[in-house]
């Protein structure tokens, strides 16, 4: 799926909402079927020229206009997304930087746990990746969909998907943490987590395997913040700095 296209789906969401607009009601005047309307908020809908028009027009707006609203969303209304592994300190970094913003703080995986009703672990075992991908773009759809900006801190795999990551980066400015992987070892451990080694003699290798394979993909984060040897409020300080940039 195109970012470029999730992002126009995403404003024409949010103006439509703004107006108090239902998806049917804005088919209505728009001629746009709702199923296609849905498409095209989804980011999944490349829709014509001409049509884009008429759904601008109903919402009051020029198709020019409507496009640059999509593509400038202005840096102090964006939300925040902090990106990295288990143990990159997404959750230490985020609540200090979201009290230093006023901002809310929300934690991605603990919303998809309150949705499903199961934990993470539950989830996966019964009903599989895919289920719990459906469930974090609905989060991340609801969200997005929120006037206020907030501190997200999405799941650690959020870089393997796609269409969540392109929805994630279209409506966030993102900060991938970076860390060693003894530094994300030894902060899971801190936390008193001891499953890793019990369930895996081999898990630091596989931790770092997984940090290399996923390189790449958090590198299309919009800044890049290490924290190793670093203390929680200069690496908040630095990400408050480059946000508020």
């Amino acid at each position: 799926m195109s970012e470029y296209l999730t992002q126009i789906g995403a404003r024409v969401r949010r103006e439509r909402r703004d107006r108090g607009l239902s998806r049917r009601q804005l088919s209505e005047a728009s001629g746009v079927s709702e199923r296609f309307l849905a498409q095209l908020e989804g980011g999944s809908g490349n829709i014509s020229l001409l049509r884009f028009a008429e759904v601008a027009r109903a919402l009051g707006m020029t198709a020019a206009t409507l496009l640059a609203a999509a593509e400038q969303v202005d840096a102090a209304q964006r939300s925040v997304a902090l990106l990295g592994l288990r143990g990159a300190g997404k959750s230490t970094v985020g609540s200090a930087l979201s009290k230093r913003l006023g901002l809310s703080f929300v934690e991605v995986d603990l919303r998809i746990e309150q949705i499903s009703g199961l934990s993470l672990g539950q989830l996966f075992e019964l009903h599989g990746e895919s289920y719990y991908r459906r469930i974090e773009r609905e989060v991340l759809e609801h969200l997005a969909a929120e006037a206020a900006p907030m501190v997200l801190a999405p799941g650690g795999s959020i870089v393997g998907s796609p269409d969540n990551f392109a929805l994630l980066r279209s409506r966030c400015t993102t900060v991938w943490l970076r860390a060693t992987p003894e530094d994300h070892w030894t902060r899971v451990i801190q936390q008193g987590d001891h499953r890793p080694m019990a369930k895996s003699p081999q898990a630091f290798e596989e931790l770092r395997t997984l940090l290399t394979s996923r390189e790449e993909l958090y590198r299309a984060a919009d800044f890049i913040v290490d924290t190793s040897g670093r203390s929680v409020l200069s690496v908040v300080k630095e990400v408050q700095s480059l946000v508020a940039a």
